[in-house]
Parts: C-alpha cells; structure tokens; sequence
C-alpha cells in the first residue's frame, strides 16, 4: 500500500488516479472536513482514510503496512505571510515522516517547489550545490527551500527519496484552489462570465505585458514523473519538474481561448501589490537531471494540455 499525503488536493487526487490505474492500494491522508475539496476523491479506490492530525502517530505503529510514501500534502497558500503555519506544516511535518521511512526503509517522494528559487539569480538548475544559496520570495518558497536543506544534510535517509521543485502545475482537479488556482483555470472562468480575460500587467522593465513567462507543466505528467520515480528509483536528490521550455502567460490565456474554439479578448491590470515585489517574471526548469536518471517519455506541449483540461474537464466541470 503507497501513503498519499494531500490526497484530497490538486496533484495528490490526481496521483490516486494514477495509483488506480496502476492497480495499487492506495492509503490516502489529508484534512478531510474540507468539504469543497471531496469532489477530487469520488469514484477513486481508498484502502485507508487518515486525517492527517493523527496520521503520524498511526505512521509509526503500522509502518509494515506501507510500501511508499508520495508525501504531496502542505500549505501552498503564497500569499500566506505568517511564517509559523509553514514551519508546522511544510516543515516539522515533514521531518517526522522522512524520519519514519528512514527507520523502516521506506521510499519517499516529496513535493519542493520553483519556489524555491526566488528571482532565479542562481538559475533554475536542481543542482545540490546552490540550495543553500538560494532566496525565496515567501515564507511558503522557504519553506520547501527549509526542507530540501534540511534533507540533503540527513546521515540517515529513505532507501531512495525524490524532492520534486514542481513548477507551474496546471490541470483538472484544481477547482478548490481559488486565487491559487492555475490561470487557465481563471480564464476559462472569466471568458465563460464576461467573454474576455484580465492577465496581470508587467512592473518590470525588461518584460511587456502579458509576456512574463512560467514553465507550464500539466498534471498528468507530473503525477507520471512520481510514479515513475518510486518505480525506477534512481539517484537519490532534488529533481525539477517542469518541461524545460518557459512560455508567456498571453500564450496560456490565448491557448485556452482557443481550446474554447473563441477569438482572444485579453486586456491587462494591475499586479496586487501584495504579490507585486515578490512575483517571478521568469521561470524555466533546467531538466536534465531527470533525462540523465533515464525518463524519456513525451511532456504535454503547452497546447496539448490546455486543450485536454479545457475539453475534457473545464467544459465538462468533471474530476480525473
């Protein structure tokens, strides 16, 4: 039986569709009074439901029931400023589990963050040797920067564990994000109420708006590049997950009205400010680390995946 932290959230449903198919007992652990997220578990197999409060603690007395653990639950909030709930959360939960697995010698995949590369001024490389350096824009990228530091000076480690810097995750399942929700999500929203979309403007200089740039990665392959990873097992470390091509947020947002078979009617607003001073203009995962453990299956383009979610999910308003 595989552990899925998050279980009830964004990736980690989708990774439980994922186990299903693959015919494997799924143990599912999250905070389950969250009722808007429930939709994401129908209709998916659960061997075991944990709440997260007391998973910990059951952690440690059935260990011998557990094959894996894809640890994908935390507090994803960027926004959030107070410091504490990420160091609960993000932090010392996480600790605990990686402690357990390295007592019993169970894998482990967690979910890092591109966050956790701040502006990018070290490159976005998941190279071991600059995580140290590196300058989260927020307490959620430091956070996840916390971790993998952390990890990567553990003596005593899982059998093999994977920390996965995601990047821009897009894809079904999402729908309880709200504000964090991916912007295709928004604009499929936005076009359906007013028949146009609003793309944040540039604040900087060597950007024009709308063309701020993100490495777009569908959920699909995310959830596949985890699986593979607990089957493969390759070297132990920090691996990116993005596609390694960075493409503009006028290209999200147009490649979604397209995929509603509409002509684009994007226009530009302000930034928040509460974001604004902490915002990546440009993000790219340097992927070769993955393709050198030996992944070499295709990523969704950009336009293969909005096409998909819009299609098959948005439209549809239905779950994966």
């Amino acid at each position: 039986m595989i552990v899925v932290t998050g279980a009830l959230g964004f990736i980690g449903s989708c990774l439980v569709r994922l186990l299903n198919e693959a015919n494997i007992e799924v143990c599912a652990v999250d905070d389950f009074y969250k009722d808007k997220k429930d939709p994401n578990l129908e209709n998916k197999d659960i061997r075991e439901w944990i709440h997260r409060d007391i998973f910990l603690p059951w952690f440690k007395v059935h260990h011998n029931k557990i094959d894996a653990v894809f640890h994908l639950g935390a507090r994803t909030d960027t926004a959030e400023m107070d410091s504490a709930i990420f160091d609960r959360l993000n932090v010392g939960y996480s600790k605990i589990i990686w402690e357990i697995c390295s007592l019993h010698d169970i894998p482990l995949v967690y979910a890092s963050s591109a966050a956790t590369y701040g502006l990018g001024e070290h490159g976005y490389q998941d190279n071991h040797e600059i995580v140290n350096k590196l300058a989260p824009l927020n307490p959620y990228g430091v956070s996840k920067n916390e971790f993998d530091k952390w990890a990567l000076q553990q003596e005593k480690t899982p059998p093999f564990w994977a920390g996965l810097k995601f990047f821009n995750v897009y894809g079904p399942n999402e729908y309880h994000k709200n504000r964090m929700a991916s912007v295709i999500f928004h604009t499929f929203r936005q076009v359906r109420a007013t028949g146009a979309m609003k793309l944040f403007k540039s604040h900087h200089p060597d950007f024009k708006d709308g063309e701020q740039q993100r490495d777009f990665i569908y959920v699909k392959d995310v959830v596949k590049v985890c699986h593979w990873l607990m089957q493969h097992k390759p070297e132990s470390g920090l691996y990116n997950l993005g596609t390694g091509t960075a493409r503009t947020f006028y290209d999200l947002a147009a490649g979604t009205f397209k995929a509603m078979e509409l002509d684009p009617k994007i226009s530009f607003i302000d930034t928040p400010e509460d974001i604004r001073d902490k915002y990546q203009y440009y993000t790219e995962a340097d992927m070769s680390k993955l393709k050198q453990a030996g992944y070499t299956d295709h990523f969704y383009t950009l336009e293969e995946g909005i096409t998909d979610y819009v299609q098959h999910y948005l439209a549809k308003h239905s779950i994966w």
